[in-house]
């Protein structure tokens, strides 16, 4: 995945804040903005929704929308 690609959500791997999983569920397509380092061995990816709304995710969490 790169920068500016756009992704969904397929699956959360760590549990998060109520509001958080309902705005992703109401849309969870948003853009890769940048990368996160996680714990050295893996990689994360910011991804903001249309609300302006943005969080990472884990890769393996996310998709590539066509």
């Amino acid at each position: 995945m790169e920068i500016g690609q756009k992704v969904r959500v397929r699956r959360l791997r760590d549990q998060l804040p109520a509001n958080t999983i309902s705005k992703i569920k109401q849309n969870p397509v948003g853009t890769v903005e940048q990368f996160k380092v996680v714990d050295g061995n893996s990689i994360g990816l910011f991804v903001k929704f249309d609300d302006s709304f943005c969080t990472w995710f884990f890769e393996d969490e996310l998709e590539l929308v066509e």
